[in-house]
């Protein structure tokens, strides 16, 4: 079941920025931390835990948006391919996750569309929610960097995203034109849960 789902994913960023008229460049606008994590990671990423002191201060950091040159890079290319790798292993089996998680506080997350055909994972990257419905409702939740609890969690049943439209990108080498999509149901509460992540909250904040 995961070998098939593996074959339906499209990494929104990874896909994208191989065709970006602009170029990659060699460093990527990433710091020599975060490179040894993407260099240290062979098929899967390390995914931090609350139970590590040194997990939760990354985990309960606020995260830092991509520049255009890091959008452009290699390394975000296999940045986006590795967290998506790394939810989907038998090991975490998740529906989403984001930077912080493992291991780089960066604005960028890998959410399963369950609002859409095949059900694809998709990484959205500088992702924000702009709006958030009124309209709220308890569901369970639980979390790959909180392991072995599950709780109720209030949510917002519908909501808009802004995030970087990686399509645009090539025309505009410097700025990074954005995107908005709206969201409903069980994929906006992913979004939520995993958009706390890059503000330094987790869901057990929220019980």
């Amino acid at each position: 079941q995961k070998t098939e789902m593996m074959k339906r994913i499209f990494i929104t960023g990874a896909v994208l920025v191989a065709a970006l008229s602009c170029g990659r460049s060699k460093t990527g606008g990433f710091s020599s931390g975060e490179l040894e994590i993407l260099n240290s990671s062979d098929s899967i990423m390390r995914v931090l835990t609350v139970r590590d002191s040194a997990d939760l201060a990354v985990l309960r950091s606020v995260s830092s948006d991509f520049s255009a040159e890091a959008l452009r890079s290699d390394e975000f290319a296999r940045l986006a391919e590795l967290m998506v790798a790394t939810v989907t292993h038998p090991s975490q089996d998740g529906v989403g996750i984001a930077g912080p998680q493992v291991g780089l506080n960066r604005r960028i997350v890998a959410v399963q569309r369950f609002d859409k055909t095949r059900e694809p994972f998709e990484v959205y990257a500088n992702v924000r929610i702009v709006w958030m419905s009124d309209s709220l409702a308890y569901g369970p939740e639980g979390c790959l960097s909180v392991p072995d609890r599950r709780g109720n969690v209030l949510r917002s049943q519908q909501i808009v995203i802004e995030y970087a439209d990686l399509a645009s990108l090539s025309h505009s080498c410097d700025d990074i034109p954005m995107a908005r999509d709206t969201v409903s149901g069980f994929t906006a509460v992913i979004f939520q849960h995993e958009i706390d992540h890059l503000e330094g909250v987790l869901y057990i904040d929220r019980l």
